[in-house]
């Protein structure tokens, strides 16, 4: 951040903190300053905050939107606002802008919060921070932006004049006419054009754009859920054969269906993650990535992970939709709902399973269905279990945006290990149900693997008492190094069940 006093320039940063308390614009003679709020004072928009809450709430409403939108955008913002409850303590604060206006408002200064979202959210902000003397907003009548807004704060502020502290080129209309030009969080672009106006008197930088905010948002590790296509092709030993490119394909296109779906739960869910100790620095959570960049990645990855699906097979196409849709379903509702959601979680672990059997032409046995089932049902409650473990520590008593409590967290524990148990045991039949099947020339070798299933099951539910997994099992298991001994362990027991000359 860059503060010009006069003809001075200097970086506050590398002021001492004496200097930085009085690192502000002489207030005793100044002007008010208004500052907008969206990509100002917060780094997201509260229109697109409130879209979301609606369509979460009932997808219909999206048809609604649109014939309000006919009637103007303040229509639109005030319709929308009396339908949603929007939590403003949640919302991601540019930090450095309110440290500043809280060190205007210790002096004196007049503040007004003036932005286009609807009137009633502004005031909900502004009575929030509890810093603002005034605040202007739409109405039904009036989207305040650009020269509206301008023509508002100069009937507000009369001949006196006045500071305005904003980000986009919506605000350079104000900057034209106003006494002291601040500029927050904006491209550079928006910067030079605004210092072509005025000399700015503050300027805060936006935040950098890095890749790996893509990769988050994306979820690539998560990725590694997608090997389960290839299980049946493992499991009929079919190592070279000529549908593991197919499969490939099919794990590209799961993976980008599967990033897509991640970040529409993302959106309906940044309330939630943002009263979460560490999903709150989720890039669309945190704002480091817009909603308007989020909803472009799933208008470019979701058809195209469709299509890719519709060129490998119908049928791996409909599965491709029914996963979608189940998705969806979930982020929107049955995540909130206690037991319902870790039974969902399971099944689409499963539903992988199945799509890979029907692009690698191999029948799925029920015994490797129901193993399935009862295995990730446990990985299941171990995130369930895990995110409770956590957010006791922290004094909570729920799961925000879950249905669970604290309390639970003892059932849910008893319900985890059985489930993995029961896993074991019916991998355990299946291995008597491969006697003489020619599939295992010595299916006895494949006995070894339950000591070593029920070692890894629990020890993970170990470290489940002891807080030691977060709340993702899958990350836990790609990075811990004993979960890869027993997988390799697991590989190597299978390979020799399968050797000719073992005698």
């Amino acid at each position: 951040m860059s503060v010009s006093l006069g003809n001075s320039s200097r970086s506050l940063f590398d002021a001492p903190d004496s200097e930085r308390d009085s690192a502000s614009v002489p207030v005793a003679n100044a002007v008010p300053l208004y500052v907008d709020l969206d990509g100002t004072l917060t780094y997201t928009d509260l229109l697109f905050e409130s879209v979301l809450l609606l369509i979460k709430r009932n997808p219909l409403y999206l048809l609604l939107c649109v014939l309000w939108l006919l009637q103007g955008r303040g229509y639109l913002k005030a319709q929308i606002a009396k339908r949603i409850k929007l939590d403003v303590s949640l919302l991601p604060y540019n930090d450095t802008l309110l440290a500043y206006l809280q060190q205007q408002h210790v002096a004196g200064r007049r503040l007004i919060l003036a932005s286009a979202s609807d009137r009633g959210l502004v005031q909900q902000v502004a009575d929030y921070l509890g810093i603002f003397d005034a605040v202007l907003g739409s109405d039904e009548t009036t989207n305040l932006k650009s020269a509206a807004k301008l023509r508002a704060i100069e009937e507000d502020a009369g001949a006196q004049g006045f500071a305005y502290a904003g980000n986009s080129s919506a605000d350079l209309a104000v900057w034209a006419r106003a006494t002291e030009v601040i500029v927050v969080n904006a491209p550079s672009s928006i910067v030079r054009r605004a210092e072509q106006l005025k000399a700015p008197s503050l300027i805060i930088p936006a935040r950098p754009f890095k890749s790996s905010l893509l990769v988050k948002a994306l979820r690539l590790h998560q990725w590694a859920k997608n090997a389960l296509l290839f299980i049946p092709l493992l499991a009929a030993h079919d190592f070279i054969g000529a549908w593991w490119l197919s499969t490939l394909l099919a794990f590209i296109a799961f993976g980008m269906c599967a990033s897509a779906t991640y970040i529409v739960n993302d959106l309906f869910d940044l309330a939630s993650d943002r009263a979460h100790p560490r999903k709150r620095a989720r890039p669309f959570a945190a704002a480091t990535l817009s909603i308007p960049f989020g909803i472009a990645l799933i208008a470019v990855l979701l058809p195209l992970s469709l299509w890719l699906a519709a060129e490998i097979s119908l049928l791996f196409f409909s599965l491709m939709v029914l996963y979608v849709v189940v998705t969806l379903l979930y982020s929107a509702r049955l995540k909130q709902v206690a037991i319902v959601d870790v039974l969902v979680l399971a099944l689409l672990y499963t539903h992988r399973i199945l799509a890979g059997g029907v692009v690698s032409a191999v029948m799925i046995s029920n015994w490797l269905l129901a193993v399935s089932l009862f295995m990730f049902l446990s990985l299941a409650l171990v995130k369930r279990c895990a995110e409770l473990e956590f957010m006791s520590g922290d004094g909570h008593v729920s799961l925000a945006g879950r249905g669970y409590r604290t309390s639970d967290l003892p059932y849910l524990i008893a319900m985890g290990i059985a489930s993995g148990f029961v896993a074991v045991m019916l991998l355990a039949l299946y291995i008597d149900s491969q006697i003489g099947d020619a599939m295992y020339l010595h299916v006895e070798l494949l006995w070894l693997i339950l000591p070593v299933v029920l070692f890894w099951i629990m020890r993970l539910w170990l470290k489940i008492s002891r807080k030691e997994i977060h709340d993702d099992p899958l990350l836990f298991a790609i990075t811990d190094r004993t979960s890869w001994v027993v997988a390799v362990i697991i590989a190597c027991i299978a390979w020799a069940a399968t050797l000719k000359g073992i005698a």
